[in-house]
């Protein structure tokens, strides 16, 4: 991409900015993880805020792309190319859906205040230093609204100097763009001296630190001329601090603390302004580092908590919650569930695509990066390789838990392993194969026993599923008809009815004639409430060796999924 000096912010400056902020923290990813001590010190930052401008910057590519060929929105081939609010529109909308951790949740909604100030006039080709000036201000406004405690001494910081230096420069955006740099570069070096535990690590804010880069590609897309480096350490030490064992303080408390939330919880949601609101008040008293992002009926919720199911039932409340992403921040204590990681990666984890809010919960507990696959929306090639870096570890165990999703999943393992994390896919197909996987998951073990044992229990669980038909349509067990309950035994239709909770009792006899000593249920959020308790009832009565554990799936799109050991 040619890097050509220019005074005015146009569409093309933005697709500069994006590929050179990309450039920019693709060379500092492994120095700002490696001083991510605050909210979490789980050495991501640098990662979550490549992730967030990639997909940004893949958001602004798909507009111009749409412009060469005809093929995206917009006028065809020859059109010329897309004006400044179509450009940073897509930033902002591709930053929000692919924000990663807290400090890319920050990042895309600073994007977004930038966006709110650029495209308010839908014709304007660009705008000048005075534009920009106001973005800045905009961005770091918006940001700031955006965390429910800002703390002093992190990325909204250094927001506010960029912004404050801003106001003071005259001239193009090319000066106005270097005197936000110098400010935020300014305001980094002194976070150590403002939040204590960066001054214990002898570090400066990793988030900060990385929106330093971000503006420095923005002074290079106007100049041409890359700009100093900012140090990950202050100036008093050389180089930067690999952090080691860092106790963290608290989102609103300078001071030590041993104790956190165990999980990060991230998802998409669609939901109006006021409902937001309840949503943001609900999440505030369930934990902390809480950001809530976006506008328009679409936002991005982030939150740590202890509870990880009670924050995806708020925002199920709230309204539509989508790409959940679930992250158990270290092993901790077996019972509380509390404790922060190790600065290093563990040694293994696993990584679960469910159907499900409620067993997206369940397989948190258990210590497992989840992605949430809803119906219709299986999860992309993409989101499982974030979720294989996001597990944190050297060794990770993929549990597909669908099917349709092995292709997908063999590509993600695939693009882990070129990043050096070692993977084992699992091919598991229901949720509840996952299930007893995870069940005999032990970090214990040799890489190669763990995977066999967990092959090998998923393996003999035969599962089931209850479904709806959509549709009229042959089958193997005959023609059913829309409206149909299906009977669903290893994929494959075994029983058509008219009744759940009869169609899932035929279901569960024919498959106990094999024989089996546990039986599983997930009913879901639309499955009649009796169901469980007459398949139970049913067990007890005529299977006297068998055992029958419960959970509740959430919308998991099929009724009932059952599952046989």
């Amino acid at each position: 991409m040619a890097q050509v000096p220019q005074t005015f912010f146009d569409a093309l400056a933005v697709r500069t900015w994006c590929g050179l902020a990309l450039g920019a923290l693709g060379r500092a990813r492994e120095e700002i993880d490696a001083i991510n001590v605050y909210p979490v010190a789980d050495g991501d930052t640098g990662t979550n805020l490549y992730l967030t401008v990639e997909s940004a910057a893949t958001a602004v590519e798909a507009v111009f792309a749409g412009y060469e060929t005809g093929s995206g929105s917009g006028p065809g081939p020859g059109a010329g190319e897309p004006s400044l609010a179509d450009a940073v529109h897509a930033m902002a909308h591709g930053a929000l859906i692919g924000a990663q951790g807290n400090s890319g949740t920050i990042l895309a909604q600073l994007l977004r205040g930038m966006a709110q100030v650029l495209a308010q006039d839908d014709e304007a080709a660009r705008v000048d230093g005075a534009g920009l000036r106001q973005a800045l201000r905009q961005a770091a406004d918006s940001a700031r609204q955006a965390v429910a405690h800002p703390v002093e001494g992190t990325v909204l910081t250094v927001a506010s100097a960029a912004a404050d230096a801003a106001e003071v420069a005259e001239g193009d955006c090319g000066a106005v763009a270097r005197s936000a740099y110098e400010g935020a570069r300014a305001a980094l070096a002194a976070t150590p001296g403002q939040l204590a535990v960066l001054g214990r690590a002898g570090v400066v804010d990793a988030g900060g630190r990385g929106l330093v880069a971000v503006l420095g590609a923005l002074v290079e897309a106007f100049t041409g001329e890359a700009v100093r480096e900012a140090p990950g350490a202050p100036a008093a030490s050389e180089g930067h601090a690999r952090v080691a064992g860092v106790a963290e303080a608290g989102p609103c408390d300078d001071g030590p603390g041993t104790d956190g939330p165990a999980y990060e919880v991230i998802y998409l949601l669609e939901a109006e302004n006021g409902a937001v609101a309840r949503l943001r008040e609900r999440l505030d008293a369930l934990g902390d580092s809480l950001v809530v992002v976006g506008g328009d009926g679409l936002w991005n919720v982030h939150v740590h908590v202890d509870d990880a199911g009670a924050a995806v039932e708020a925002g199920v409340e709230a309204g539509r919650p989508y790409r959940i992403r679930i992250t158990h921040f270290g092993l901790g204590d077996a019972h509380t569930g509390r404790g922060r990681p190790p600065r290093e990666r563990v040694q293994r984890a696993v990584v679960a695509v469910v159907p499900g809010e409620g067993l997206a919960g369940l397989y948190a507990e258990a210590g497992a990066t989840t992605v949430l696959a809803r119906p219709g929306e299986p999860p992309a090639s993409g989101e499982l390789v974030q979720a294989l870096r996001r597990a944190h570890a050297r060794e990770v165990v993929l549990l597909p838990n669908d099917a349709e999703l092995r292709h997908t999943a063999a590509a993600a393992a695939e693009q882990a392993r070129t990043e050096g994390i070692r993977v084992a896919l699992i091919p598991t197909r229901s949720a509840v194969q996952g299930i007893a996987a995870l069940a005999v998951h032990e970090q214990g073990r040799r890489f190669d026993e763990d995977v066999v044992q967990m092959t090998s229990a998923a393996g003999a669980t035969r599962y089931a599923e209850v479904a709806v038909a959509e549709h009229e349509s042959w089958t193997t067990a005959g023609i059913c008809q829309a409206g149909d309950v299906l009977g669903l035994i290893d994929g494959d239709v075994a029983v058509i009815g008219a009744d759940v909770t009869a169609t899932a009792v035929t279901v569960l006899d024919r498959m106990l004639q094999a024989g089996g000593e546990l039986v599983t249920l997930v009913v879901g959020d639309e499955a009649p409430e009796t169901v469980a308790e007459s398949l139970q009832a049913r067990v007890r009565e005529s299977y006297l060796a068998v055992d029958t554990v419960v959970y509740r799936g959430g919308r998991q799109g099929a009724l009932l999924l059952i599952g046989v050991e």
